[in-house]
């Protein structure tokens, strides 16, 4: 008789139950969600933002060290992907649909609504907008990524290992990685990787409804989400089927060109002198201030809106991480610590700053320059935000089609990937999963995101990933510990 692996079975079986719940009882599971989210906010937040800012540091400071030349992987390995390759599956999995869905929203989000510190709808609100969004989602979130994804990618190629977080801490755990204490680190892995990845989906999906709404007339309704959910899972469960090699590259290549050609019209389009203004000065302040940024909470003023911002940001980014890091851990074989770090690091931070300075720069522009009251449409629907931008600009349909098509991609990538990631995790480690389970996890993520759009409760979910980070904070402050005790062992052992 087959074993049951418990690493599949127990986190499928409670996340069919919370499902079930949501359904049944969809008030019950709110109110759950929303008190463990904001116990956790209110007496764990400092602890979100020190060990965010840690593993930046932490990064930064591997990079440069004796470590740097170490290669993920056998010393004569070369790497797996061409660097356009890699960066593209790494953009696409670490941000991708969330930079579309929050390119223009985000700013003008802060800028009407900033801390009650400032005045809002004001020069310093869009200065402080802009700069919070190159801060949630510049160098911290890579910091957090490259934390787990490092880890594994050591110790699972180079120390040939199951690509799988327990394998990680071998140097705490011994021979315990195989059984119950390794097990549980797994289980929770799952469980932030399922809540992660199905909140970005909701996301997008409520986004792509928006924008075939505002290319074809087509109504803006839940319905019209669930359809569009339920067509894009019949496609990435097509991907998943024919691997890494194939789907997920070519259509991470296809976002990356889609991503650029938006990018570079609305840079040639847009107010291209007020962008690279905007862009300069944001990056001379994001700098200049990251440390105080890092380590603020602003206790006395503001810290409600640190909460609901800052601190859900940090939470969202250490529970994508397991699912992020066991992507980019696959594909980053042969290359070495420093190359790693500095490439996951470096490139799409400033593909993500440049991104809010040209979608957001263009909507100050109309907002501040022209007197175009974008704000209210954002503020009425935030998920119509680009594509309100765009029907100031010409061929907004067009812009809105292949905005909505690169929307689809993105989504089909990422859940394409979440599927393999969590294939590959409830099959020991396996590079390839059984079919089964990709199709059991894809039609498990999708159903997930429907339910709770059904009952209202997408922010229920996202409150719950917000849960699912609190041990895994814990879990990643140690993996750091276990990274440079393998790095040690290379040294004694040469």
């Amino acid at each position: 008789m087959k074993k049951i692996n418990p690493v599949f079975t127990v986190p499928l079986v409670i996340v069919l139950a919370l499902l079930f719940a949501g359904i049944v009882r969809p008030n019950f599971l709110n109110s759950l969600s929303s008190e463990i989210h904001q116990w956790i906010i209110m007496h764990f937040g400092w602890g979100y933002l020190l060990s965010v800012f840690l593993f930046l540091v932490f990064s930064i400071l591997v990079a440069f060290s004796k470590y740097g030349h170490l290669k993920l992987g056998k010393d004569h390995e070369a790497p797996q992907y061409s660097y356009f390759a890699w960066f593209s599956m790494l953009f696409a999995a670490g941000m991708g649909i969330g930079l579309i869905f929050w390119g223009v929203a985000e700013p003008i989000s802060h800028f009407i609504s900033p801390p009650g510190y400032i005045t809002p709808a004001s020069g310093e609100s869009a200065e402080f907008a802009i700069v919070r969004s190159f801060f949630h989602w510049g160098l911290h979130p890579w910091g957090v990524y490259i934390v787990m994804s490092l880890s594994i990618a050591y110790f699972s190629f180079r120390r040939d290992m199951p690509p799988l977080i327990s394998s990680c801490f071998y140097p705490l755990l011994g021979d315990k990685i195989f059984k119950t204490p390794g097990r549980i680190i797994d289980i929770l892995a799952v469980f932030a990787t399922v809540f992660g990845i199905t909140t970005s989906l909701g996301l997008g999906a409520l986004q792509i409804t928006s924008g075939l709404s505002s290319v074809f007339g087509i109504p803006d309704t839940t319905a019209v989400t669930l359809i569009v959910i339920g067509c894009v899972t019949v496609m990435f469960l097509m991907s998943s089927m024919t691997g890494l090699d194939k789907g997920i590259q070519i259509l991470s290549k296809t976002n990356i060109m889609l991503a650029l050609l938006l990018l570079g019209f609305m840079l040639v389009a847009g107010p291209t002198s007020y962008i690279f203004n905007i862009f300069t000065s944001t990056l001379g302040d994001y700098f200049s201030s990251i440390l105080n940024m890092s380590l603020s909470s602003n206790p006395f003023k503001g810290y409600d809106w640190t909460k609901e911002w800052t601190l859900f940001y940090w939470a969202w980014w250490i529970a994508w991480a397991p699912f992020v890091g066991l992507f980019v851990a696959s594909i980053s074989r042969g290359r070495t610590v420093r190359e790693f770090i500095s490439g996951a690091l470096i490139v799409p931070a400033l593909l993500t700053f440049f991104w809010f300075s040209v979608f957001g720069g263009a909507a100050f522009n109309l907002e501040i320059v022209q007197g175009v009251k974008i704000s209210e449409a954002v503020s009425d629907n935030v998920s119509t935000a680009l594509f309100v931008l765009y029907s100031h600009y010409p061929f907004s349909g067009a812009l809105t089609l292949i905005t909505v098509i690169l929307l689809i991609v993105f989504f089909v990538t990422s859940a394409d990937s979440a599927t393999f990631v969590l294939a590959m995790m409830t099959s020991k480690g396996s590079q390839n999963p059984p079919q089964i389970k990709k199709i059991i996890w894809g039609v498990t993520v999708s159903a997930s995101a429907c339910t709770l759009l059904l009952t209202g409760g997408l922010k229920a979910l996202q409150k719950m990933s917000i849960a699912a980070a609190l041990p895994f904070t814990l879990i990643m402050l140690f993996l750091c510990i276990c990274l440079l005790r393998g790095f040690q062992y290379e040294f004694r052992n040469e």
